[in-house]
């Protein structure tokens, strides 16, 4: 079960206050980091609500990103949709989608739920791949982004639209871990340590699985109508398999079942990526030099890390605190008696 610890309020306190001073202070490249960590981040918070909290390990949140994307465009430019409702269709379609997904695939386990999700997610990249309708390989373009002029926004402008990326991801964030505190999250973690427990209690497993799987690609469909506005543009590029195992690689880089996590995950995946790659084109290599190094060091990704250090740093501390106190009361026991 999910729960806030202080060393996640402080995390995430220090990954909002860096992420604003970036979006007010950087230039041009570096305002585009930030959006672009910003989209990578809701993503991957949706990737660890099934895998995380409840085993199952998606291999087609790439293809339900990519929907969510599609689905955007061509409601705003084929059919006209205003960007405002076109960013709540798509979210509808694609959290639609994501649940029949989910009823599916959420009666297999292990390699056989990977792989199924993973066929899911390659149908969904040849049907926009070879449908005309979706521009084929030229994908689409021309793609608005939302209208906020009056309240006094214009997200046209990078730093606006930077903002914009942040404010989505601290309410995916405030979504995402009350989903997990209440009933459903709480059910789901029970099936993940014990199914057969879980349904001898008459539990319907399929459909608590189906359910979060379905808000679980809601969020990964925000992810892509923000990653559709970011550069104005769908290809069905989106929807490939290596989008999803990229997101499964920052999942475990930052933490597996910790939604904070992976969000440094993707700070530090996005960060790695520019810089690595401004001086060379073997920057995959890297990353998966550094996640063998995680993987081996047996903590749970850099948030993993933090805490394994400070839970050891804690139980002597308190060892000794209570080795004090009796210390203190067999001192005064004893005075007590001389007296």
């Amino acid at each position: 079960m999910f729960r806030h610890t202080s060393l996640r309020f402080w995390a995430l306190g220090l990954i909002a206050a860096a992420a604003v001073l970036r979006a007010l202070t950087a230039e041009y490249f570096g305002v585009e980091m930030v959006a672009e960590i910003a989209i990578l981040a809701i993503l991957v918070i949706a990737l660890d609500m099934v895998a995380g909290f409840g085993g199952m390990v998606s291999l087609c949140h790439g293809a339900l990103m990519g929907a969510g994307a599609y689905a955007y465009a061509m409601l705003t430019v084929k059919v006209g949709l205003a960007p405002s409702a076109a960013f709540a269709g798509a979210i509808a379609i694609t959290g639609a989608a994501s649940w029949l997904i989910g009823a599916v695939c959420g009666r297999s386990h292990g390699i056989y739920f990977i792989m199924a999700t993973l066929a899911f997610g390659q149908m969904g990249y040849s049907l926009v791949f070879e449908q005309p309708v979706f521009g084929g390989d030229d994908g689409v373009s021309g793609v608005p982004r939302i209208d906020l002029s009056l309240i006094g926004l214009d997200l046209n402008d990078p730093r606006t639209f930077a903002f914009a990326c942040l404010f989505v991801l601290g309410l995916v964030y405030w979504f995402a871990t009350h989903v997990l505190q209440a009933g459903l999250g709480r059910t789901l973690t029970g099936i993940m340590h014990n199914e057969q427990r879980m349904r001898a209690l008459g539990v319907n497993v399929w459909r608590i699985k189906a359910d979060m799987f379905g808000l679980s690609g809601m969020i990964a469909a925000a992810a892509g109508a923000l990653a559709a506005q970011h550069v104005m543009f769908v290809s069905p590029g989106l929807l490939n398999w290596t989008v999803s195992g990229e997101a499964l690689v920052v999942v475990i880089l930052g933490g597996l079942g910790t939604i904070i996590g992976p969000v440094i995950g993707a700070i530090a995946f996005v960060m790695l990526k520019h810089e690595v790659s401004a001086h060379t084109d073997y920057w995959h290599l890297v990353v998966g030099l550094i996640l063998i190094a995680v993987v081996m060091s047996r903590a749970n990704g850099i948030f993993g890390w933090l805490e394994q250090r400070l839970s050891r740093a804690r139980p002597s501390s308190a060892r000794d605190v209570i080795a004090h106190q009796v210390r203190k009361d067999l001192a005064a026991q004893g005075a007590l008696e001389d007296a």
